[in-house]
């Protein structure tokens, strides 16, 4: 059977009169979209033109809940209790349900963001708080994240779990991304990004900083449109992707064909 990846992309970056990215030029790309939700990004009016969109292309709606952060753009981190974390998850996501069930659809899966999607990753205790947040609401939700505390979490409770390639950003050899805040933690060669996107597809590895081939089980790649070239990287590697018979196709499929 060929290959099938689902394409995604964080959408409603903007507040207010402030934009950010192509997002109407990515949504013909895509197959999901990681909604912000207004605590790093995003406002009533972004959010509800960002789910019509969606709607009108038939793109699965997602939460992208971060940190309250809208100075930092939720990539600071803040010292909050797990209980924070939970409740400003679920309240997060019912705001996105909202604007979902408004225009004749709902929110598919759940994707933290930022520092609060870096910190899941290792934390335990704020990885259980966003797995209660999304468990209590709905358990049909997918959680939408790297391997490590969120991705174990999740599958412990029952719930589906789409692991995300991102093939712009350094790996480390345990399989966390290099922060950005690091040299060399984004990568803005086209050649390079497309190249690493289709390996982890079609081989299920990428090369980590030290030059080590690293598993990544890629059930979605993320795709990104808010820096020059963007937008034009984002087709050529969905281009890519297809030359090399795999199958587009939503994150339900995508699961659905390797038993999850």
């Amino acid at each position: 059977m060929a290959p099938m990846v689902d394409l995604v992309a964080d959408l409603g970056e903007g507040f207010g009169a402030y934009t950010t990215g192509d997002d109407e030029a990515l949504l013909e790309m895509l197959t999901s979209a990681n909604v912000a939700c207004g605590f790093h990004a995003g406002d009533p009016r972004i959010m509800d033109a960002t789910v019509r969109s969606c709607v009108a292309r038939q793109v699965a709606v997602g939460a992208h809940p971060s940190f309250p952060d809208l100075v930092g753009f939720g990539r600071r981190a803040m010292d909050l209790t797990p209980e924070e974390v939970r409740t400003d998850v679920l309240y997060q996501i019912g705001a996105l349900q909202a604007f979902a069930v408004a225009h004749g659809t709902q929110v598919r899966h759940v994707a933290p963001h930022g520092r609060l999607g870096n910190l899941v990753a290792v934390r335990a205790d704020y990885a259980r708080a966003v797995v209660d947040a999304v468990a209590c609401l709905d358990e049909s939700l997918i959680v939408l994240a790297q391997d490590g505390e969120l991705a174990d979490a999740a599958r412990a409770r029952g719930l589906r779990v789409g692991i995300v390639g991102i093939a712009d950003r350094a790996y480390r050899d345990d399989g966390t991304l290099v922060p950005r805040s690091e040299p060399g933690a984004v990568i803005h060669e086209p050649d390079e990004v497309a190249r690493r996107t289709l390996r982890m597809v079609t081989e299920g590895v990428i090369r980590s900083v030290d030059g080590t081939d690293i598993p990544v089980a890629c059930d979605t790649v993320l795709l990104h449109g808010d820096s020059p070239g963007a937008i034009a990287l984002a087709g050529r590697i969905r281009e890519q992707l297809m030359a090399a018979g795999v199958e587009i196709t939503s994150l339900d499929k995508v699961l659905s064909g390797k038993g999850v």
